[in-house]
């Protein structure tokens, strides 16, 4: 259909009416008069809206006092004039989507290996009660540290790490954090050979999943150890296991052991996430995309701040609210205060 612009258009030099394509002098003579004897008798205001709709006012049968012709009329005529088809227009450029009543196609399609293992592990996550905790964390000073040690591996080609990203300080904060609150780097034992209740079953080394978007899927690639790892070692480590990731070539070994999970769903977008708990672990860290916000400084000075937003998924069966709280506030201190955990690296 033509828009409403030239229906308006095209319908007002068209007249309906097949009274006018035959002689007039086979007509009464009352037939040639206009439809609205007092059209004349029209306010000033009635005959402004009826140019502005491009309604012919003598065309009108008016329902006011004598015939005269109201507002109302000029809106009844318009609408009654736009709801006849314009067969005079030429058709429209586009094509309107099928109305076809056929039955739906739907098709098969297997899931992959790699869906098929996540459609496992994502069914025995949900059976875990969460509970989120989010926080904004700053990251204006560890913006600052980041660029200073990336102009000294700039100079020195001989590094394995030639730049650093934000997420091997977050790992390393995060192992810190488990340091000081242990049962975040446990697993749930719900039927223990060694007892007839469920039991928490301690792991000293901090093997931290970190999730990855590949070709082929969601993989969460491990790396181990980070309670003995520096920054350059655990920033070495992930851009192994990236490159290994993406070439579709990681091993067994590489997907397993993970004790907490790290995912930077703010590589891609987004600024909260609600991230679910991977089995046989009891805690994840979701992490937002970093934005600048204007804030106020110690001396109430208006200043430029990069935030993120930090999202725990804890498993409230055995981690309560004031636990994951508090191990958050360690992670957001070493973050926030990059000088701090330079003093504590190994």
């Amino acid at each position: 259909m033509p828009d409403e612009g030239e229906q308006s258009e095209s319908q007002s030099s068209f007249d309906p009416s097949p009274t006018h394509a035959r002689d007039n002098s086979s007509m009464p003579t009352e037939s040639a008069s206009p439809k609205s004897k007092h059209a004349s008798l029209a306010t000033p205001a009635v005959r402004h809206l009826s140019k502005e709709l491009k309604v012919d006012i003598t065309e009108i049968d008016g329902t006011g006092k004598d015939g005269r012709v109201s507002k109302d009329d000029v809106y009844r005529f318009a609408r009654q004039r736009d709801s006849i088809p314009d067969v005079s227009s030429p058709a429209p450029a586009y094509s309107t989507p099928s109305t076809s009543s056929g039955a739906q196609q739907e098709s098969i399609t297997q899931l992959t290996t790699t869906q098929a293992q996540m459609f496992k592990t994502m069914t025995r996550s949900l059976a875990i009660p969460h509970f989120l905790y989010a926080d904004e964390v700053d990251f204006s000073g560890l913006s600052d540290v980041r660029r200073r040690l990336n102009l000294g591996l700039t100079k020195s080609p001989a590094n394995e790490v030639t730049k650093l990203s934000y997420l091997p300080f977050v790992i390393k904060a995060v192992s810190m954090a488990l340091q000081e609150y242990p049962t975040l780097n446990a697993r749930v034992d719900v039927e223990p050979s060694c007892s007839s209740k469920p039991v928490l079953v301690m792991r000293s080394q901090h093997n931290i999943g970190v999730a990855m978007d590949t070709p082929s899927g969601l993989l969460v690639p491990v790396i181990k150890s980070v309670a003995s790892r520096n920054i350059l070692s655990i920033a070495a480590e992930l851009s192994r296991l990236q490159v290994l990731a993406s070439s579709g070539k990681l091993t067994t070994q590489d997907l397993s052991g993970g004790t907490i999970t790290v995912s930077n769903i703010g590589s891609i977008g987004g600024t909260y996430v609600s991230p679910v708990i991977v089995d046989k672990e009891v805690a994840i860290l979701g992490i937002g995309r970093i934005r600048k916000i204007p804030a106020f400084g110690e001396d109430g000075q208006l200043v430029e701040k990069q935030v993120c937003n930090f999202s725990w998924s804890a498993d409230h069966r055995v981690i309560d609210g004031a636990t994951m709280a508090r191990a958050a506030e360690v992670v957001r201190g070493f973050v926030e205060n990059p000088d701090s955990m330079v003093l504590r690296l190994s």
